[in-house]
């Protein structure tokens, strides 16, 4: 910039706000601003009003479960006590799953994982509230949804590991499953392309008359992106039967949410300026979860057009194995997190509800943490990824092309005559 007096004194000289987080590492995290407003409070639109009669939802919080464990106010979904211990199940399933993973990766067994502690109830709860044939389009972190939906949790191993029992041959990043039976679609590293695509898909049940809707997901950081806009935009006009999820949990890799827009509005806030209904939830509340998901849900299915949902949490853990969190923010904020834990609220509910105890909660943890080492233990029979090596090579050209082009079949001749002089023999 030129050192120069500017042209007109008598203006002020201009200032470009850049986004910075309230607490970086060594600070006191205090998230006493943050309003927490009480459980059962938010009203309940019907499912056929207007988009704008949820509006003020952006900018509230849906909540169901007070500090007492108790289901209190209109966005209740009164479940009965064998779906709440499948869903208490189903999330103790992703927590232990992730933790092994996790170790899995510290041991040098796969290459990479990504956790989802803190944020268990968002997928498992949006999974229960959804038919089974329902379309999800996820990102990394709703492994909540297969596990809700029964995927073998040996096949999830298989594929982190990228060995022979990975049903996409290694194609993917670890994490990046993919299954069409179960509903979910595969996940894209170039985050936010799932969005449009769960919006296009939506149209397509749309046009061919079809009853089943989509669900796309996306985080904090990713709205940021032009996917994001133009699904909005694709999903307003057309009215098209899909959820919108943004999962808020504060934190992109390293930036805050604040430089994804938080600061100037909550990301629910995004539908006021499409025309379509908006929720804010809170996203350690199972209920709530639930509640207002299968809301959206239903106002899909009689041809009320999308919603935007942000369910409102935090991630407690790194964003990937190779994130170390204690670079960007302060040590113990988790824990200072206002609403909780989401698995011991719901735990806490059921106990409310006389349907649970500590000891039969005790007997669940070791039942869960025995099935999730036996798969483990059997996926592993097939191979970790550092014994993946020359075998089966041209398996990574089969399913690209109809008929191979001729500069790949010679890279793939090539690659065969590398392993054979290699291994010493022909390589399976």
């Amino acid at each position: 910039m030129s050192d120069k007096a500017s042209p007109r004194p008598n203006r002020p000289a201009l200032a470009l706000h850049v986004p910075e987080p309230a607490y970086r590492p060594g600070d006191a995290p205090d998230f006493s601003k943050i309003k927490v407003p009480a459980a059962g409070e938010a009203q309940r639109p019907d499912v056929a009003a207007s988009a704008e009669e949820t509006h003020p939802l952006t900018t509230h919080l849906v909540r169901v479960l007070d500090g007492d464990g108790q289901a209190v106010g209109p966005w209740d979904p009164k479940l009965d006590p064998e779906t709440l211990r499948k869903m208490l199940t189903d999330m103790k399933t992703v927590r232990v799953f992730d933790d092994r993973m996790y170790r899995a990766q510290r041991q040098g067994k796969t290459s990479f994982y990504m956790k989802c502690t803190g944020e268990e109830a968002i997928a498992v709860a949006a999974a229960a509230a959804m038919d089974p044939e329902d379309m999800h389009f996820p990102t990394y972190r709703q492994q909540g949804l297969l596990i809700a939906r029964g995927y073998p949790l040996v096949t999830m191993m298989c594929q982190i590991y990228s060995n022979q029992g990975d049903p996409l041959k290694g194609r993917q990043l670890p994490i990046m499953y993919s299954d069409k039976k179960h509903g979910f679609f595969s996940i894209s590293g170039n985050l936010g392309t799932q969005y449009p695509q769960a919006v296009g898909w939506a149209m397509a049940s749309a046009i061919k008359g079809d009853s089943r809707i989509a669900m796309g997901w996306i985080g904090d950081g990713a709205t940021a992106e032009g996917d994001f806009h133009s699904a909005l935009t694709f999903a307003a006009v057309y009215q098209a039967p899909v959820i919108l999820a943004v999962v808020n949990n504060q934190w992109a890799i390293s930036s805050f949410s604040g430089i994804a827009g938080a600061e100037q509005a909550t990301f629910a806030a995004r539908a006021v300026g499409y025309g379509i209904a908006g929720l804010r939830v809170d996203g350690n509340d199972a209920l709530a979860i639930y509640a207002a998901t299968r809301w959206a849900v239903e106002r899909a299915r009689i041809n009320k057009g999308p919603t935007l949902i942000e369910y409102f949490t935090y991630r407690a853990e790194g964003h990937s194995t190779s994130d170390d969190p204690t670079g960007y923010r302060p040590k113990g904020e988790a824990e200072q997190w206002p609403f909780g834990d989401p698995v011991a609220r719901l735990k806490a509910h059921l106990v409310a509800l006389g349907e649970w105890d500590d000891e039969r909660d005790a007997a669940l943890d070791k039942q869960i943490d025995a099935t999730v080492r036996a798969a483990q233990k059997e996926a592993e029979k097939q191979g970790i990824l550092p014994q993946q090596g020359f075998d089966d090579i041209p398996s990574m050209f089969k399913d690209v092309y109809a008929v191979t082009p001729w500069h790949l079949a010679e890279q793939r001749d090539l690659a065969l005559a590398e392993a054979r002089e290699y291994l010493g023999r022909e390589p399976s």
